[in-house]
Formats: structure tokens, C-alpha cells, sequence
């Protein structure tokens, strides 16, 4: 089980390819908020869920001051045909050997229908524009999370 990140903690720096296979790092937004979202696999319906939730919500993040990025182990190309299905409007980042997963806690046990797996834990990180984090929240729910993380932005 990997260490898991809280408020106060400098958020670990990544570089990873997104769906064009373009690197993005998360210091590219260094002075910015930013939301770093976690999810097992794009294109199952739990996690297309969640990404249209936060396509749904961008311009009202956005206009806030807020960058959102995703993450998964899925490679570039599987992304961008994600991407270009749901019509996302932001980076889905790749991360196939679950370093970066790892290093913020979101790969390890976790629970699926009752069973002890190792896996992806659906995780949201809010970032100051200091590159500290300000929420870390494990174990999200796919449906209303979006709703929940802008009320609790105070945005809803």
C-alpha cells in the first residue's frame, strides 16, 4: 500500500505523455489551481461518467481558476479515442507504470465487491497555485463527485 497524500503536503511533481502523446507536467501550472483526478480505465462507464461530469462543469473550473487533469494507466492512444468519443475538453494524462499512481497514493488495496484487489483508487487532489494540496480525497464515488468537489470549492 502506498503512503497516501494530504492537505499541507507539496503535491509530487509528474511529466506524462497526454492522448496526442505531448508531455505534460504538473508544473506547466504552477501559479494556477489545478484538480488531479485519478480513475481505473477510460471508456468503462464509471470513469466516462466521471469525465463528463468534469467536461459538463469545465467552464464553470475554469472560469474559478481551476485546470483539471486526469490520470490513468491507459496508453495515449486509448485516450485519445476517449477523447474524442466523450468530446473532452481537457488533458487526460497517461501513466502505464503506475509510478505516478503510486507516488500519490491512488494505486494499491482497495475493495471491489468485496474482494481485496490491487488496483487504481479513484482519487481527486486540489492544488494551490504553490503546488501544495489543499484536498485529497480517496476512495471517490464516479456519480456526483464532480457536484460534491464544487460545493465543497464553494462554487455550487
Amino acid at each position: 500500500m502506498s503512503d497516501r497524500l494530504s492537505a499541507g503536503d507539496t503535491a509530487p511533481d509528474f511529466t506524462l505523455p497526454d492522448s496526442e502523446g505531448k508531455n505534460v507536467s504538473l508544473s506547466d501550472y504552477r501559479g494556477r489551481h489545478v484538480v488531479v483526478y485519478f480513475y481505473p480505465a477510460a471508456g468503462t462507464p464509471g470513469c466516462t461518467k466521471q469525465a463528463c461530469d468534469f467536461r459538463d462543469n469545465l467552464a464553470e473550473l475554469d472560469d474559478a481558476g481551476y485546470q483539471v487533469l486526469g490520470i490513468s494507466p491507459d496508453k495515449p492512444e486509448k485516450l485519445a479515442k476517449f477523447v474524442a468519443a466523450e468530446k473532452l475538453t481537457f488533458p487526460l494524462l497517461s501513466d502505464p507504470d503506475k509510478a505516478v499512481l503510486t507516488a500519490w497514493g491512488a494505486f494499491g488495496e482497495k475493495q471491489n465487491y468485496g474482494r481485496i484487489v490491487q488496483g487504481v483508487i479513484r482519487s481527486t487532489f486540489v492544488i494551490d497555485p504553490e503546488g501544495k494540496i489543499v484536498k485529497a480525497l480517496y476512495n471517490v464515488r464516479a456519480t456526483g463527485h464532480v457536484a460534491k468537489l464544487r460545493k465543497d470549492l464553494s462554487l455550487a
